[in-house]
């Protein structure tokens, strides 16, 4: 059978429909990861997505290339169009408002108020265009007690109790290695737009939506926070790589001649054909193991069971083993190996390119896919300023002298 691109004929190419958010303009003034990541999702889904940056270029693109410190940089701004604007000038201000007249959405993620003392936040920015959703990503929002608080990922791991659930129960707390309320938090920032464009189309009118990393990350602890509850509100112990409120078992990463392979059984049924691959039928009847709580009871004991025997195989012979039983398991992968994973590059949404300055890359595409809609070509990040003529001279419409005169004033 042929996979669904190869599949399609002719004809119902012609008859794709455009991608969602073709039409859509947004001026964005992200910057690291949070706000960078909610706009490049909706450049992916077809959004015009104009990238502002202050004339020395924007934090990660100034880490530079060298060994690879970019990256998150061109991970995050591919299929954009690159323009300098000097916010520190009044002609920059002046600019701004000009392009905010003209766009559905501008998107930041700066501390909360710096936009209103520039002159340019939501009240001054909706009152030139009715129709503009103003999205603001925060790390504690707006308004509250720790709205002045600086925020990182970091710092938002360690106030939301990421990193009090994230390791060992006798070792200090630790981060989780990913960027995880970064992402969280655009993520959420990308549904915040999309839910004010809904409304926008029924109602005519624009609005202002916020949203904070604190509050994006909160109910991925809904695990943890079953065994706070359970536990008549005792914090509870980081639990390693055991299910988070401790209520499921097995579930745990187990040592292979040659790595370690993550597994758990969420039902009987898995359970059941765990012991059959482990050609130990005779404990269904064991008492320790009789039942989910029995087994969450003794889990030590369980799991040294189950390391004995993964332990006499390869991650490879394990899921083979495992998956033609069914059950949930996978081999813990370096790196290279995610890099470079077969089922995504087939699914495309990680690409091999050529970057214009860290040659050659994988990036991702984005992981939603619009079956029936015209695709989207990943064009790599651009250069500090690249699109400058085209953005302000052919969309925004500036006279050639007013243009030059900005140029001069170091306003772009």
């Amino acid at each position: 059978m042929q996979d669904a691109p190869s599949a399609l004929t002719a004809a119902s190419e012609s008859a794709m429909m455009k991608r969602p958010l073709e039409g859509v303009t947004i001026v964005d003034l992200g910057q690291i990861y949070n706000g960078p990541y909610a706009t490049f999702l909706m450049a992916m889904a077809g959004a015009k997505v104009i990238k502002i940056e202050p004339p020395g270029g924007e934090k990660m693109r100034r880490r530079g290339t060298v060994g690879g410190a970019m990256l998150p940089f061109a991970m995050l701004n591919s299929n954009k169009e690159f323009v300098t604007l000097n916010l520190k000038t009044a002609e920059g201000i002046a600019l701004l408002k000009q392009m905010a007249a003209k766009a559905d959405v501008v998107l930041e993620n700066f501390a909360p108020g710096t936009m209103d003392r520039l002159g340019v936040g939501y009240e001054v920015l909706s009152a030139l265009n009715p129709r503009l959703i103003y999205a603001a990503g925060t790390g504690y929002g707006s308004y509250g007690p720790n709205k002045d608080m600086l925020a990182m990922d970091l710092t938002i791991q360690a106030m939301s109790g990421v990193m009090a659930s994230t390791g060992f129960p006798d070792r200090p707390p630790v981060k989780a290695g990913p960027a995880l309320c970064d992402f969280f938090g655009g993520i959420h920032l990308y549904g915040a737009v999309l839910t004010a464009l809904f409304r926008r189309e029924r109602t005519g009118q624009g609005s202002l939506v916020e949203v904070s990393m604190l509050e994006s990350v909160y109910p991925s602890l809904s695990s943890t926070l079953g065994l706070y509850y359970g536990s008549g509100g005792q914090n509870p112990p980081r639990t390693g790589n055991r299910h988070g409120g401790m209520a499921e078992a097995p579930y745990n990463v187990y040592g292979c001649t040659d790595g370690w392979v993550a597994l758990l059984c969420v039902a009987d049924k898995h359970w059941e054909g765990l012991l059959q691959a482990m050609g130990r039928t005779d404990l269904l009847a064991e008492p320790r193991f009789k039942d989910l709580q029995a087994r969450v009871d003794n889990i030590d004991e369980l799991d040294a069971l189950i390391e004995g025997w993964t332990s006499q195989h390869s991650k490879a012979d394990l899921m083979q083993i495992l998956t033609a039983k069914r059950i949930p398991s996978a081999p813990v992968r370096e790196i290279d190996e995610v890099v470079n994973d077969p089922h995504m590059h087939a699914r495309g949404t990680l690409k091999r390119i050529e970057h214009p300055e860290l040659g050659s890359v994988v990036l991702p595409t984005g992981p939603m896919i619009f079956p029936g809609t015209e695709k989207t070509e990943l064009v790599p990040s651009k250069t500090l300023g690249a699109d400058n003529d085209a953005v302000y001279a052919d969309w925004l419409g500036l006279e050639p002298e007013d243009y030059a005169a900005l140029k001069q004033a170091g306003a772009v």
